[in-house]
């Protein structure tokens, strides 16, 4: 609480009050009524209207002491923070296909198969971790792919439902169509990212989309789909979406693959040959203006994710502002207690000492 700078010397006041009070009873008072002998009065006692005569003056005194006080303008200010956001759109779109099942990657230093450590690189990418600060200002998507292409989760603010969904994410199996459609999946996210400017709940004044990027990691070639990976890629370019691709896997041509026996039913380890279509990547990130990564372990993975991150930046400004609240005319919240306004109380204070001083408590003269 805080009062006006102008308006805070009639506080002054106060100090005049004890002058008067100290004045008025140094003045002689007057006899109200002339008598001969009160001895009979002091033995009669006095009542409750006697003793509490008191109060008037009391009431009086309070009434004056708060007036000054609402004279002096008392507020409570009430800062808040408005923050201005320039986001950034990220669509997430992440390769599933029966490759990532390749356990050339390791994860707290035990092999781990492709996509687990991509979840896990992303999720750091997303929620922040290491040396990954994390995207809380972004929209961020999820598409997966393999033979079909999936949204799995809309461009969204809420990080732990984004998490949750990169968690969910399995290599596709057989049944579901395990080979790569690279044009599909990018076709899909530039259909994502360009319908963002017909979504109601992102036209806040204080939010606005700065880019709209797309962020492809597959460790194969496109063998499926109905749309060829360049002609998804210039498409983009017409939508003004800046694409980053990713190739993960070894560089040797083999990878280690779990697969089951046919003759035991057991699961063993073999090198399968696992190739990456390396130039139509580079020639998407071309197209889109973006760039072309290779990862070949976890900490590469990770490096990239945080390359571009570096690269695309938001840009966050706060504006902070203060809404006082007028004690002496406004009520104000203190704790689980609504105190009413100043003056409300002393014209209650005034009102009570005028009622008392004319009514039970009247004095003569």
């Amino acid at each position: 609480m805080s009062f006006h700078h102008p308006s805070i010397w009639f506080l002054l006041l106060l100090v005049l009050l004890p002058v008067i009070w100290w004045r008025r009873r140094r003045r002689p008072r007057r006899t109200a009524v002339g008598f001969s002998s009160i001895a009979l009065l002091h033995e009669a006692g006095t009542t409750w209207a006697v003793r509490l005569r008191a109060i008037v003056p009391i009431l009086r005194a309070l009434a004056l002491i708060l007036l000054v006080i609402c004279l002096a303008r008392p507020r409570r200010a009430d800062e808040q923070t408005r923050i201005f956001t320039e986001g950034i759109a990220i669509q997430l779109v992440v390769d599933r296909s029966g490759s990532m099942r390749a356990m050339d990657f390791t994860l707290d230093g035990k092999p781990a198969d492709r996509l687990t450590v991509v979840k896990n690189v992303v999720e750091e990418f997303v929620s922040g971790g290491d040396d990954l600060p994390g995207r809380p200002d972004d929209l961020v998507g999820l598409i997966t792919f393999a033979t079909f292409a999936d949204s799995i989760s809309p461009l969204t603010l809420d990080q732990d439902y984004l998490v949750e969904a990169v968690r969910r994410t399995a290599v596709a199996t057989e049944r579901e169509g395990a080979s790569t459609a690279i044009g599909d999946a990018v076709a899909l996210g530039v259909e994502r990212l360009h319908r963002l400017s017909d979504r109601k709940d992102l036209r806040g004044a204080d939010r606005q989309i700065k880019s709209r990027i797309m962020i492809l990691l597959t460790d194969g070639e496109s063998n499926a789909g109905d749309i060829d990976p360049v002609t998804a890629a210039e498409l983009a370019a017409t939508c003004d979406i800046r694409i980053y691709t990713i190739g993960a896997g070894t560089r040797s041509g083999l990878a280690p693959v779990p697969m089951r026996d046919p003759f035991t039913g057991r699961q063993v380890i073999r090198r399968v040959r696992v190739s990456i279509d390396e130039r139509t990547l580079k020639r998407i990130a071309e197209i889109t203006g973006g760039e072309y990564f290779r990862a070949t372990d976890t900490e590469s993975l990770r490096d990239i994710y945080a390359r571009i991150d570096e690269l695309e930046k938001t840009e966050i400004e706060q504006r902070r502002y203060r809404r006082f609240a007028e004690l002496p005319v406004q009520s104000v919240r203190l704790g689980p207690l609504r105190l009413p306004p100043l003056l409300a109380v002393v014209f209650v204070l005034l009102a009570l000492e005028l009622f008392l001083a004319t009514t039970r408590l009247r004095t003569v003269p």
